[in-house]
C-alpha cells in the first residue's frame, strides 16, 4: 500500500511542477513574443504543442531512464535547439521584467547594450562548455 501511495504522490507532485513550469512559460509570454518577433503568428499553436510534447518527452526520458543512441551531429543540433530555447526564455523573462533597461541605467551604459547581452550569452555558453566538456570541472559539495 505504501508503494501505491508513493507512486500517486510522485505523479501528483510531478504534474503540479510541470503545470507550474508551463504556466510560467505561458505567463511571461514566451510563445506569443517569439511568434511576433519571428513573424510567425500563425504557428503559435505549433510552438505551444512543441513545448508541451517536449516537456512530456523530457520527463519520460528521465523517469524511465530511456536511452537513444544518436549520431554526434544530431546530438549537437538538439543541444543547440535546447540552448536557443533557454536563451529565448531567459531573454523574454529579462524583457518582461525590464532587467536590461534598469541594468543599463544603473551601470550607466549609454551605448553597447547589445554587447552586454552578447557578453552575458557568451559567458553562459563558456560556463556550460566547461561544465560538460572538462571531466571533473565541477565537484558537488566543494
Amino acid at each position: 500500500m505504501g508503494h501505491v501511495a508513493a507512486i500517486i504522490l510522485g505523479l501528483a507532485s510531478g504534474t503540479a511542477v510541470s503545470a507550474a513550469v508551463f504556466a510560467f512559460i505561458a505567463g511571461i509570454g514566451v510563445v506569443p513574443r517569439l511568434a511576433k518577433r519571428t513573424n510567425t503568428q500563425k504557428h503559435v499553436r505549433v510552438y505551444e504543442e512543441a513545448i508541451i510534447w517536449g516537456g512530456i518527452f523530457g520527463a519520460a526520458t528521465m523517469v524511465f531512464n530511456l536511452f537513444f543512441p544518436l549520431h554526434v551531429v544530431l546530438i549537437a543540433a538538439l543541444s543547440l535547439c535546447i540552448g536557443i530555447f533557454f536563451g529565448v526564455l531567459a531573454m523574454c523573462l529579462a524583457e518582461t521584467l525590464d532587467v536590461l533597461p534598469i541594468l543599463s541605467k544603473r551601470a550607466v551604459v549609454k551605448n553597447g547594450v547589445s554587447y552586454l547581452v552578447i557578453a552575458i550569452a557568451l559567458g553562459k555558453m563558456t560556463g556550460s562548455l566547461l561544465y560538460f566538456i572538462i571531466s571533473g570541472f565541477f565537484k558537488p559539495g566543494g
